[in-house]
């Protein structure tokens, strides 16, 4: 498999414990190999207000066929009324951490 045959779907919240949540749901469904969940910053504007707010990025690594399945499924558990969802596949990978997303996840 190539590279471009894994990647990473991207998304955030605002609390902890969401993400532990969203987190824990992918991997137990066996949608992703890996999340890592890290505190940021974001600047934004909703509904015509700039916003700032202290939220959890969770970068979700996993097969690109997987792209779709998991944006659903975080999307019907996502407190957000317009969560980011959005899926970048990998340009290039070490073979060995591609063979472990591939172990660790289910075929499309």
């Amino acid at each position: 498999m190539t590279a471009a045959a894994f990647g990473v779907v991207t998304t955030t919240v605002s609390k902890p414990e969401d993400a532990e949540r969203l987190a824990e749901l992918v991997l137990s469904e066996k949608l992703a190999a890996c999340v890592q969940i890290l505190p940021i910053a974001s600047r934004y504007v909703w509904k015509g207000e700039k916003m700032q707010e202290q939220e959890r990025m969770l970068l979700i690594k996993t097969r690109a066929s997987l792209f779709d399945k998991v944006m659903a499924r975080i999307a019907q558990d996502h407190p957000y009324e317009t969560p980011e969802l959005v899926a970048t596949p990998f340009a290039a990978g070490a073979a060995g951490y591609l063979g472990w997303i591939a172990q660790n996840t289910k075929d499309a």
